[in-house]
């Protein structure tokens, strides 16, 4: 499929260029830039689930990252989307997150308070559109069209239907159009004028077709395969998952992911674990992980087909783009889903080990914080250290250090702060 059911506004990019090599569609150049780029490449030294230098066999950000692309793909192409604009949002949504995963984005959203505060779909935008250096405004460019400055990096210069793709939450910080308290946002206050243009002709607060694709297929790679790692690793007991009492808390957790009440937590987890390919135990053989590469398996297969059908049913055949539907995801499978979610966090994310490292990184991300907002341009990158010397005020300058601190990986956090924060003798 190629990208002619998407109309040129979906098609341009922030600063028009021409393509050096013809016959390529816009969104698979989109796709080449993600794929090729450095953020996206930092993302495997990132944390998805448990640190990636404590064992060999988690996956990272970055898997994380290939493995959703590769669902949203096919649930897209499916569905009637550009396979390479899904596949473009799914490799894009997380390359904005930190070093540590969600605890670096917690412990940097309070020390960027200042500044408007943290949140890793916004820096995503940002990266995307500033900070990845593919592409600049011309010099010469009007300073009312591109809106911040002549010459400034646009970073990937993706198109907009890409940027949209990617952008889950399509609003401000406390514009969450249901919950203003929510800490859920994609754009902070100085790309609001990137935000407007790629925006242009959407709908208030609503996400594009191919970006509830995506969010979907987010959904489905991390529940399945966090799911998968914690019980290859034994930190899940699949005989736990019959107790009466383990059910009560996860269902607790559940909650976070989903509306329903713990009769419906219950009925789900009974239905998963009655289908014939749902492991009763699991003990490191090549047999026990054939099959529990078989339960990943039928589970994505479940959760995609699943919105498939429905979205099929609600809207017809005919491919579907942009504004012209929104995903339909069954209240039952989103409820499975949201089952494995708590699996994972209840017997990986919340072992008593992961509590105490996670507590040291809080500590690791708010002392290089600290100390670079005191002694920066010190410490800082060449390109940050430009974005410094720039800033106009403290909050820009913050926001240079913060932008520096969210580009690390976690092994480069550990080393910059044994730098500066505790040098040796």
């Amino acid at each position: 499929m190629n990208d002619t059911t998407y109309d040129p506004a979906a098609e341009a990019r922030w600063v028009p260029e021409p393509d050096k090599r013809p016959g390529r569609t816009a969104f698979q150049r989109d796709r080449a830039r993600v794929l090729h780029s450095a953020a996206l490449r930092r993302l495997a030294g990132t944390t998805q689930v448990v640190a990636p230098m404590r064992s060999d066999f988690p996956r990272t950000r970055l898997t994380h990252s290939l493995e959703c692309a590769q669902v949203g793909r096919e649930l897209g192409a499916a569905l009637g989307c550009d396979p390479d604009l899904v596949e473009t949002g799914c490799l894009a949504h997380d390359i904005g997150h930190p070093p540590f995963g969600h605890t670096g984005e917690e412990a940097l959203d309070q020390a960027a308070e200042s500044c408007g505060g943290f949140e890793g779909n916004a820096q995503s935008l940002r990266i995307l559109t500033r900070l990845e250096p593919k592409r600049f405004a011309p010099l010469d460019e009007e300073p009312a069209r591109l809106a911040p400055w002549p010459g400034r990096s646009v970073g990937l210069n993706l198109t907009r239907a890409a940027l949209d793709a990617a952008t889950k939450y399509p609003w401000p910080r406390g514009a969450h159009p249901t919950d203003p308290g929510s800490t859920k946002y994609g754009v902070y206050g100085d790309d609001l004028p990137v935000f407007r243009w790629l925006r242009t002709g959407a709908p208030a607060d609503r996400k594009c077709f191919e970006a509830t694709v995506m969010d979907w297929s987010d959904d489905v790679a991390y529940s399945t395969h966090d799911v998968e790692d914690g019980i290859q690793a034994g930190h899940i007991d699949l005989a736990a998952l019959r107790s009466a009492e383990e059910r009560a808390e996860l269902f607790k957790i559940a909650e976070r992911y989903a509306e329903a009440e713990p009769e419906e937590f219950g009925a789900a987890l009974d239905r998963l674990q009655a289908e014939e390919w749902w492991p009763r135990a699991y003990d490191g053989s090549a047999r026990a992980r054939a099959g529990l590469k078989d339960l990943t398996s039928k589970l994505i297969g479940r959760f995609c087909l699943a919105a498939e059908q429905a979205t099929r049913a609600r809207y017809g055949p005919g491919p579907l783009t942009r504004y012209a539907a929104e995903l339909v995801v069954p209240t039952g499978v989103r409820i499975e889903c949201a089952v494995l979610k708590a699996v994972a966090v209840r017997y990986v994310m919340q072992r008593d080990e992961q509590a105490q490292l996670r507590s040291r990184q809080r500590i690791v991300i708010a002392e290089l914080a600290e100390t670079l907002t005191r002694t920066a341009p010190y410490g800082l990158d060449p390109v940050f250290a430009a974005l410094y010397e720039e800033a106009e005020d403290d909050r820009a300058a913050l926001r240079a250090v913060i932008d520096q601190i969210a580009t690390l990986t976690d092994a480069s956090a550990l080393a910059l702060h044994g730098r500066l924060v505790t040098p040796g003798p």
